[in-house]
């Protein structure tokens, strides 16, 4: 699966660096059978998706459960390759803020 891998956030349209890389490097790991983790600011979780077809290119689309700073919180969002080594997408939290995002492929 092209999406499979660690991909680094470089981009959040939403928050800023300092925010975005608090803890740890913003990251997106996705695994060949769909599932995965995540972790922004203080906003880490799992996630579980499939590839889903359009006319105008493939997309991940998941669904998520994790926390921020022990609230629980869920949400969707989607991801789409840009090239091999980026893509772009947007994290949603459910009755909250919505972002977009940009990563490169951790090699």
């Amino acid at each position: 699966m092209k999406f499979a891998g660690t991909w680094n956030i470089y981009e959040m349209e939403l928050w800023d660096e300092d925010y975005f890389n608090e803890e740890v490097q913003a990251y997106i790991k996705i695994t060949r059978d769909g599932m995965g983790d995540f972790q922004f600011g203080y906003v880490c979780g799992s996630v579980d998706g499939k590839v889903v077809k359009y006319s105008d290119g493939d997309k991940f689309e998941f669904s998520w459960l994790g926390v921020d700073e022990n609230d629980p919180m869920n949400g969707s969002g989607w991801i789409k390759q840009n090239d091999k080594d980026t893509i772009e997408g947007e994290f949603r939290i459910h009755c909250g803020d919505d972002s977009t995002f940009l990563a490169r492929k951790v090699r």
